[in-house]
């Protein structure tokens, strides 16, 4: 239960699991995550579910390496197994026929991006999918986003491949082609969610975020992901992970996110240097 089956690394400090979880790939939906703790003295921590195969009985978890818990699950190979791993947590997308879609994912969003395009077009969508990522290298999942969209466009900061700048820069382009989208959803680094945002609304399109960045425990009982979203405190785990983008207070939400980054970094490389030396 819980083994590993394919462990691959997608980019710099990127990997994907594909895990053996027949229950929870019978029930998984787009957007929904699992809690899973790597060994007895790990923490808890979520990952969204990157895809899931209900006939084969697996989910895929793609992740970045950011701390000491994520580093030593990058550690695990095939042939392992998860200590624990529960399942699927948090409100799935909601999926309907809406008509002309655009999915717009940076950096390491672009994992949980792809099952909510994958089922958009799945209920008949039409998708246009716009990936970001610092350079060419960084760039994951284009292949799997070219399989279910209609059109994909790739953004990146220094040019090294598809348009130069940002996803942002990708989005106004469209815009300014004339085009219409029913809808939106906007995933990956705050300040990119929150650019996302601002322009797609301002064109009018209604546009969705995904606050997975900022859980912890899944469950609402840490009161990690406190977010602010249309005057009201919202959990993410419980509440989300997805959220109207322009109601959401971002301000807040940076400074929350951030509360640990220094912490995080010190046990990852820490981490890091203990792997090292087995």
């Amino acid at each position: 239960m819980n083994g590993i089956l394919l462990r691959e690394d997608l980019g710099p400090d990127v990997v994907r699991l594909r895990v053996s979880a027949a229950k929870i790939a019978r029930k998984a939906k787009a957007g929904q995550f699992v809690i899973l703790r790597v060994r007895e003295d790990g923490e808890r921590f979520p990952l969204t579910i990157a895809d899931c195969d209900p006939g084969g009985g697996t989910i895929d978890l793609i992740f970045q390496v950011v701390g000491k818990s994520t580093a030593l699950l990058a550690g695990m190979d095939r042939g392992e197994a998860i200590l624990d791993l529960v399942g699927p947590l948090g409100l799935p997308t909601e999926i309907e026929r809406y008509g002309c879609v655009l999915c717009v994912g940076g950096g390491i969003g672009v994992a949980p991006l792809y099952p909510i395009a994958k089922a958009l077009k799945a209920a008949g969508n039409v998708v246009v999918a716009v990936l970001g990522a610092r350079s060419k290298n960084l760039l994951i999942l284009e292949n799997e986003f070219c399989a279910v969209a209609d059109e994909v466009r790739v953004a990146t900061d220094d040019g090294t491949y598809g348009r130069k700048g940002f996803v942002t820069d990708a989005i106004a382009d469209l815009l300014a082609e004339g085009r219409k989208f029913d809808r939106a959803w906007a995933i990956g680094p705050v300040p990119m969610m929150r650019a996302a945002t601002a322009g797609a609304s301002a064109a009018g399109i209604p546009t969705l975020v995904s606050l997975n960045p900022i859980m912890v425990d899944g469950t609402g009982m840490c009161g990690g992901c406190r977010v602010i979203v249309g005057g009201q405190v919202k959990f993410a785990c419980v509440d989300g992970p997805e959220f109207p983008g322009d109601q959401v207070d971002f301000d807040s939400l940076a400074r929350r996110l951030g509360t640990y980054r220094d912490r995080e970094r010190r046990d990852h490389e820490a981490c890091r240097i203990g792997l090292n030396r087995k």
